[in-house]
């Protein structure tokens, strides 16, 4: 009932920067979270960013100064603005949308998972 598509990622050298977006459509009434996970090989998944609806966010503190997540509700679309990248960043990058449908029945749903690499 809810189609996710998630575009943005890429090759990059260390330093450099890419943005993703990820695109909710569907029977939505309301997203309340937006989010991207991340699991390197050999680490553990983690929470990379998060956005409420009312704009609050969080943050790994791996990624603090150097990545913004950003959302446009009435797009029902997030974007990770990820700059100053490391090698350690490289991993595949999951949205996942928290969507209350027009019944008010609530679910999630995820993205893709578009390949960042980091790399010289």
């Amino acid at each position: 009932q809810v189609r996710v598509v998630e575009s943005g990622g890429g090759l990059v050298q260390p330093g450099g920067s890419l943005r993703l977006s990820c695109a909710a459509s569907g029977n939505i009434f309301r997203i309340n979270v937006m989010g991207w996970y991340r699991q390197p090989p050999g680490k553990e998944r983690e929470l990379v960013a998060a956005i409420a609806r009312s704009g609050g966010t969080n943050y790994a503190d791996s990624v603090k100064g150097r990545f913004t997540i950003s959302r446009d509700n009435a797009k029902n679309t997030g974007y990770l603005q990820m700059n100053s990248l490391k090698p350690e960043d490289a991993a595949g990058y999951y949205c996942n949308t928290q969507v209350v449908g027009t019944l008010g029945r609530a679910d999630s749903y995820w993205g893709q998972g578009p390949q960042v690499t980091v790399s010289s």
